[in-house]
């Protein structure tokens, strides 16, 4: 994995999405979140797909749909203002 991408179960967990790396794995493989690079859509498949910067997740957590783009990988799981500042998130228009 290059300096420019980071594993999706990482990132999500980095984001504090979820509490554990294995729940993100887990959600990533059940094949729960749509992603959008470059105009080309899919599905995350696997939790070691590389995700981007700009890159774009769309998924439903806890009774309501999160849409956001990447604005950053991190280094770590640090404190959630420094989660927050991985991703903006999206318009309903976008």
């Amino acid at each position: 994995m290059s300096e420019e991408s980071c594993r999706a179960d990482v990132w999500l967990w980095r984001a504090r999405f979820f509490k554990t790396r294995s729940m993100a794995a887990r959600f990533v493989d059940e094949g729960r979140i749509r992603f959008t690079r470059a105009g080309a859509e899919g599905r995350l498949d696997k939790a070691s797909r590389g995700l981007k910067r700009g890159d774009q997740l769309v998924f439903a957590l806890g009774g309501r749909v999160v849409a956001v783009r990447l604005e950053g990988l991190g280094d770590r799981r640090g404190p959630p203002a420094e989660a927050r500042a991985l991703y903006a998130p999206l318009e309903a228009s976008e």
